[in-house]
């Protein structure tokens, strides 16, 4: 069944009226405006009926329409412009806590510039009171900003009174309407603003444009250089089809004005009585003002909850928007719902549902009935009438949906860890070879002068759909770090974390056959483990191994002038991020799957068989984070080229559209004082080297002259996609070199 949106105020499909006008712009009429011949003409023509669309919609003169790329170059037009062109009366700015970051940003770097800026609170429902601008405001005060309605929680600011304290003043007045247009009424005189921002994409029109509303006499600085075009303040020939577009869609929406805010109103008003009744009213609460606020939005609570988990669990059936999102460190909450004083408790479990023209009573009734079946399994225990999913035998789940983060990129932040870690004491039995106190793979037991114990533990949130390849991948993950012990495991522990009340318990018994199955081809017991009962699923192994004590290979015995071999590509932390949000291409979800699930056993017994001074695996902290720890435990300094290091090629095509996971942008972060970029070295490729792995290769030092054996054996071995990737240079305080 196609998911229903609930995301309106995100963005909005383009109005048929606006698709059918901008049609022969794309494949017949493609003058330049600025051209003097027929063809230039027909497309001036066009672009002016349009600013004279989007003129009447606001009420205003057509001469005082600007357009441009959209919302956010609006704002930046409006704010630097009116500032820079006003900066010999004062320097003082006034706006509000809950802007869109289209305006505090801006605001941001009018303070870099020397501005000073005053942000004014608002109450609990988002209301902004005009005294606090009478307060705040003064004869230094050039220029005032406040959105008319909020994009989050829907409030509608008073911007007629704050325009007038404001003029009283001699500021110059602007607003953000990119949420209003089109669903309330904006006219510019009755606002009483010199200058208004309008984002096609909210309108029914197409991304990409925009207009800026200047009132006659008010004077603005340009940001933009180049030809005249636009009253010489938005160089660049204007996109002809897309204005056509916000034309249309702007003459529909004065048109139909109140026949949409009244469809609008009814979905929305509908939307909450239906979910207050699946849920029950003391588990939700509405954020934003009762009466004063736009007539699609509805921003809810729901105590306990978290949204990001209740989003991946509707997302497929739902489109929505989150209010917050909650990591393994903290909870970020949006600046508007901490502006308005939301309690956490119910920030963390904050969506926006907004309803839009295509909004269908049908759409609104299944919306309410899927959130609320989610929201009470995921209510604390005895808050909700929880639905059990236990009984689905053969459910077709997407585990990936079912969890905010991915694998290993959910570890805790690599600067947190180390602040832990720092603090607890140290262990004094001499027999404890490797332990908390060294950041290597697992903790080693010298039980013998010939036999020592290794033991590991490691489990994470499902990284793949299929619950089978999930299994299968967190079992070779956990393995790994025994391996890149030089050790051999033996038997492994189950550690389960599962959401029965969400899930059907055959997902938990595919995630163990496929772990079973991987431990099987491992040659290792799964002799039992330990389940509890969570809002996500988590799965991994603590894995017990054998070694002799002198054949234990450590991650601090690397030696100036030693190789550096890594065994697997890297860039599984972005693909899967991709895959996860729809967007990779058939096949890459199977072939990261494929490589994760895929032993370590292979190249850990080349390993032994050449002889390593030091190792360790690849995985949630990225391969930088990884090798810091290795030069920093030998004392060494490293070098690795990042063209030699194997990844996967459609990694760093995400990378440059900003697929990134947060734990990968954590390592980056980590890792950046302790390594030196060659300045060749391009941005993506830099991310990619921090990326956050699950199942990873081995990471092996040793010596150089036997590099090119150890490469021989892993390849006669099947692990075909070793490299030499660089070398370990001299004695040093662990600093890396990345040459291109």
């Amino acid at each position: 069944m196609k998911p229903i949106y609930l995301d309106y105020n995100a963005t909005t499909p383009i109005a048929p009226e606006a698709a059918d006008a901008m049609i022969p712009y794309i494949r017949e009429h493609f003058g330049n405006p600025s051209s003097g011949h027929p063809f230039g003409a027909l497309a001036k023509r066009a672009v002016e009926q349009a600013r004279a669309d989007v003129a009447a919609l606001l009420g205003a003169d057509p001469g005082e329409i600007v357009f441009t790329g959209g919302g956010t170059e609006s704002n930046n037009l409006a704010l630097l412009g009116g500032a820079l062109a006003r900066r010999d009366r004062g320097r003082h700015v006034i706006t509000s806590t809950i802007e869109h970051p289209a305006v505090t940003e801006v605001c941001a770097e009018l303070e870099k510039r020397g501005f000073r800026v005053t942000r004014l609170a608002v109450d609990e429902r988002g209301f902004l009171h005009p005294d606090r601008l009478r307060e705040a405001i003064d004869d230094d005060t050039i220029l005032v900003t406040f959105m008319l309605a909020n994009n989050e929680v829907g409030t509608i600011l008073p911007v007629r009174e704050l325009a007038e304290i404001a003029h009283e003043r001699g500021a110059l007045v602007h607003t953000d309407a990119a949420q209003a247009m089109g669903k309330i009424p904006v006219r510019v005189d009755d606002l009483g603003v010199d200058l208004l921002s309008v984002a096609g994409h909210k309108l029914y029109a197409p991304k990409g444009v925009g207009a800026l509303y200047i009132r006659s006499g008010a004077r603005i600085e340009k940001i933009l250089h180049g030809a005249d075009h636009e009253r010489g303040l938005r160089p660049g020939t204007e996109n002809v089809p897309e204005i056509v577009g916000l034309g249309a869609a702007c003459r529909v929406a004065g048109e139909r004005l109140e026949e949409h805010m009244s469809a609008m109103i009814r979905a929305r008003d509908r939307l909450h009585e239906a979910i207050l009744r699946e849920v029950g009213e003391k588990n939700v609460r509405m954020n934003g003002h009762p009466v004063h606020r736009l007539p699609n939005t509805l921003s809810l609570s729901f105590r306990g909850v978290e949204a990001d988990t209740l989003l991946t669990e509707i997302g497929d059936r739902v489109a929505a928007s989150a209010g917050a999102a909650c990591h393994t460190e903290e909870v970020d909450i949006s600046p508007v719902l901490q502006a308005m004083g939301v309690p956490v408790e119910w920030a963390m479990g904050t969506v926006r549902l907004t309803t839009g023209r295509g909004t269908t009573d049908d759409d609104v009734d299944r919306a309410a009935k899927i959130i609320g079946e989610a929201v009470r399994r995921l209510l604390p225990e005895g808050e909700g009438a929880p639905v059990s999913a236990a009984s689905g035998e053969n459910a077709d789940v997407r585990l990936t949906q079912y969890t905010h983060g991915l694998g290993c990129a959910c570890k805790l932040r690599p600067q947190d860890l180390e602040k832990v870690l720092r603090n607890l004491p140290r262990p004094e039995d001499p027999n404890l070879l490797v332990g908390a106190d060294k950041s290597d793979d697992a903790a080693v037991y010298r039980v013998s002068d010939e036999l020592a114990i290794v033991q590991t533990v490691d489990f994470f949130t499902p990284v793949v759909d299929d619950p089978y390849r999930f299994g299968a991948a967190s079992a070779a993950n956990s393995l790994s770090d025994v391996y890149a012990m030089g050790a051999r495991p033996v038997f492994a522990l189950n550690v389960v974390g599962f959401p029965a009340g969400r899930l059907p318990l055959r997902v938990l018994e595919r995630i163990l056959e496929g772990a079973f199955d991987k431990a099987r081809e491992a040659g290792v017991i799964i002799a039992g483990g330990h389940t509890v009962d969570d809002t996500e699923p988590k799965f991994g192994l603590a894995v017990t191994g054998f070694v002799h004590p002198d054949r234990l290979v450590r991650n601090d015995g690397a030696r100036a002038g030693d190789a550096l071999v890594l065994t697997k590509p890297i860039g599984v932390g972005v693909l899967a991020t991709a895959v996860k949000r729809g967007l990779a291409e058939e096949g890459t979800a199977e072939k990261i799957a494929d490589l994760m699930a895929e032993l370590n056993r292979a190249a850990a017994e080349a390993m032994e068989a050449i002889g390593a001074s030091a190792c360790t695996d690849v995985t949630g902290f990225g391969l930088l984070g990884h090798l810091h720890e290795m030069t920093a435990g030998s004392g060494v300094d490293a070098e690795i080229r990042a063209s030699a290091v194997p990844r996967l090629e459609e990694a760093l095509r995400w990378i440059a559209a900003g697929v990134v996971p947060g734990g990968t942008e954590n390592n980056l972060e980590f890792v950046l004082p302790h390594v030196d970029f060659d300045a060749d070295v391009p941005e993506g490729e830099r991310v990619l080297l921090a990326d956050a792995q699950t199942s990873g290769g081995l990471l092996i030092a040793l010596p150089e002259k036997k590099a090119g054996a150890l490469l021989e054996d892993l390849r006669k071995r099947g692990v075909r996609e070793a490299a030499l990737i660089g070398r370990f240079t001299a004695k040093g305080t662990g600093r890396i070199r990345v040459a291109r």
